[in-house]
């Protein structure tokens, strides 16, 4: 098989026109200990090393779109309230009353005037300030002249995501994307929102479910049913900061596939997706992703949709980046899928896995997200309303799809053997070198590094 291994500063218009392969970034002889996916302390660590200090994606802008609007955040310990002010600006607040540290925002998304605390009804404005305390005349005023509004968090906005961090001297969100803040322009995921938003508890460390995402190297063991459909040579390209991305190609078989030639139906589903009729193409199995992508171009011809930013592989695949610490985007022209892994507050061998689908509506027939994300007919994508947070706990089946499904069965066994004596730290291979190039900056991080 073809593995490629590069890391390009890349002209996204033309990913592969690049042949020169850059520097390793490292030989990967480092074999990582396993504490780092079940140990209590590097948990601890980790969380005030990492989480603590890096930029974490919130939600996306499309939640907080009018003065007023909030989107409640949560990851491991914390929770926050992202809201847009009635400056027009994108706030973020610790979810905490300055009073007696009741939580004010118990909702996922929602539209308020002013924050009021469930517990004594103190209020404050969009920007945090205390505008009300009850019964003022029974605090003495030693106590009254303290602090009183809420804590805020440094927040700003990129390619219409919103972003948090809990340290105030990280480097402006920009400068930390730069690597691949152009490539994520291009989606306009600005002019995007939620048509899909679940949450489900699953029984491993986070690091597990960024791993397991950030390779197909287990598609042909964990989820064979996709062999028909994805192909297994790859390109991956890594950034600073510990970003990457990957190209996954679709609507073509995996070399590990029998029919090199049928149109199969996971093909067709691609087919079809691209306003191709499988029932009269006349093509094979070899020529379904070149025709997906020429198909493509005159739909955007046809209807101004501006493709021609695009090069044929992002027309036709699955173009994923990993975010560092915790977020991953797999990126079609027409709807981006996002996956955030979000640890658990005291548990290093539980973390929650939260899935969010984007979509713009365009009004054409044939038009929609690409079939393999698995949405309902029943789903609105006509952006008119915000769909629910759909919930499930650990141990109950998170009907994420039959893929998605395997992977959370799966990932409590990976747990489990992690936590043995007999396992003595991954060995990545070249197809896992997002993995190792992911862990290589968790450790810079542990180590002090900021950037």
């Amino acid at each position: 098989m073809n593995f490629d291994f590069r890391l390009w500063d890349i002209h996204i218009g033309a990913p592969h026109a690049f042949n020169e392969r850059a520097p390793q970034i490292d030989n990967g002889a480092t074999r990582p200990s396993p504490d780092r996916y079940h140990d209590k302390a590097f948990a601890d660590a980790e969380w005030e090393q990492v989480f603590a200090r890096s930029w974490l994606f919130a939600c996306p802008a499309s939640d907080v779109r009018e003065p007023g609007d909030f989107a409640r955040f949560d990851i491991g310990r914390e929770s926050f309230i992202i809201v847009r002010g009635e400056d027009g600006d994108v706030h973020a607040h610790y979810n905490v009353c300055p009073h007696r540290g009741s939580q004010l925002v118990l909702d996922d998304v929602g539209s308020l005037a002013k924050f009021t605390c469930p517990f004594h009804s103190w209020q404050f404005d969009l920007d945090g300030r205390n505008i009300a305390v009850t019964d003022p005349e029974t605090f003495r005023p030693e106590v009254l002249c303290h602090d009183r509004d809420m804590t805020s968090v440094r927040c700003e906005v990129a390619a219409g995501l919103v972003f948090i961090s809990m340290d105030p001297e990280v480097a402006p969100l920009t400068e930390w994307l730069a690597p691949i803040l152009p490539h994520l322009e291009l989606y306009e995921m600005d002019q995007m929102y939620v048509i899909q938003h679940r949450k489900s508890d699953w029984g491993a460390n986070w690091k597990g479910g960024v791993d397991a995402f950030a390779e197909i190297y287990h598609l042909h063991a964990v989820h064979p049913q996709t062999q028909c459909l994805m192909d297994d040579r790859t390109q991956i390209d890594l950034y600073p900061n510990g970003f990457s991305r990957q190209f996954v190609p679709f609507a073509q078989p995996s070399r590990r596939f029998a029919d090199q030639e049928a149109v199969n139906p996971g093909i067709a589903l691609m087919l079809r997706d691209a306003g191709i009729d499988p029932e009269q193409y006349q093509g094979t199995a070899h020529e379904t992703r070149a025709d997906v992508q020429r198909a493509k171009r005159k739909r955007s011809d046809e209807l101004g949709l501006g493709y021609e930013r695009f090069s044929d592989t992002q027309l036709s695949d699955s173009t994923v980046y990993s975010v560092f610490p915790n977020t991953q985007l797999g990126c079609h022209p027409e709807a981006v899928f996002l996956h955030r892994f979000l640890p658990h507050a005291t548990d290093p061998n539980q973390f929650t896995y939260d899935t969010i689908i984007l979509y713009r509506h365009v009004d054409a027939p044939g038009y929609r997200p690409p079939a393999w994300m698995g949405l309902s007919e029943e789903i609105d994508t006509s952006g008119e309303t915000r769909p629910d947070v759909v919930r499930t706990g650990l141990g109950e089946p998170p009907g994420l799809g039959e893929v998605l499904d395997q992977d959370s069965d799966l990932l409590p066994i990976v747990q489990a053997g992690a936590r043995s004596r007999g396992f003595r730290g991954p060995l990545w291979s070249e197809q896992e070198a997002r993995l190792r190039h992911f862990h290589a900056e968790l450790d810079r991080r542990m180590q002090g590094a900021t950037s």
